[in-house]
């Protein structure tokens, strides 16, 4: 690489890498998408003792701050949905436990029922990375996490975690 291409990372740049990146968590060196879900617990965790409302409210500003990074993350990373890109997986595991009692049962179970519907990219996941930039990356895992939650939902109903 020629010494005009390198360019230094501005204040705003580690900024939206530190965003990205979920608290570096998608620097993990396996899994990354994994260990962002789990850093994604203790921010649900968090919007859980707010209330349904202000839950949503926090989430609809969340959602456009991480459109914005994850694009920004790509052009810094110089890589499309880079693995490291861990945002996405926050945002979609906070669909995922929308609504959903704040229990240890129901937030394991949110976390493995999202991985399988972020993973498996069932229709139309797979088509919403074709959005391009920072809402391609994102929301993939916002439909994962609707199917999450509505699986969520069918066990709470059930009441399948109820001894």
């Amino acid at each position: 690489m020629e010494a005009r291409e390198i360019k230094e990372k501005t204040f705003s740049d580690h900024a939206v890498i530190f965003m990205a990146t979920g608290g570096y968590s998608g620097y993990a060196p396996f899994a990354p998408g994994t260990v962002g879900t789990l850093a994604a617990v203790p921010v649900y965790l968090l919007f859980s003792m707010t209330g349904h409302l202000l839950y949503l409210l926090l989430f609809a500003a969340l959602l456009p701050l991480s459109f914005w990074a994850s694009g920004r993350a790509e052009e810094i990373f110089g890589a499309k949905d880079s693995g490291m890109i861990v945002i996405d997986e926050i945002a979609g595991y906070l669909v995922t436990m929308f609504m959903i009692p704040a229990e240890w049962p129901y937030v394991f179970a949110g976390f493995f029922l999202f991985r399988f519907f972020d993973i498996s990219k069932i229709f139309p996941a797979r088509s919403m990375e074709k959005m391009g930039g920072g809402a391609g990356v994102v929301m993939d895992d916002i439909v994962a996490g609707v199917y999450a939650n509505l699986s969520l939902w069918l066990l709470v109903y059930l009441e399948v975690f109820k001894w």
